[in-house]
């Protein structure tokens, strides 16, 4: 027991403890604050990604309709799929689940 004190009154042991208590649990950055800023940029990379992969998915859409005349039956597909778009002769049913 008396070694143990003898190391722990050390005045460089003592600051070290000092400093690292403080650094770790009382600073406005201390270590549980880091780690939840860590965890949330994961997320947002997650999210990044997510963006990352609708934006080539849209950018492939977009180049498969660029040219009309050619595409003409893909571009009436995709405006009866997402705008609801019908012909002049015939009716539109909408089934939502």
């Amino acid at each position: 027991m008396l070694k143990i004190w003898k190391v722990v009154s050390n005045k460089y042991v003592a600051t070290l403890v000092v400093f690292a208590i403080v650094f770790l649990f009382l600073d406005e950055n201390n270590l549980l604050v880091t780690l939840k800023q860590e965890k949330e940029v994961k997320k947002l990379h997650a999210v990044e990604e997510s963006y990352r992969k609708a934006i080539i998915t849209d950018s492939l859409q977009a180049l498969s309709l660029k040219n009309k005349k050619e595409n003409l039956p893909a571009i009436e597909k995709y405006g009866r799929e997402t705008y609801y778009l019908k012909a002049k002769d015939e009716d539109v049913f909408v089934v939502s689940e």
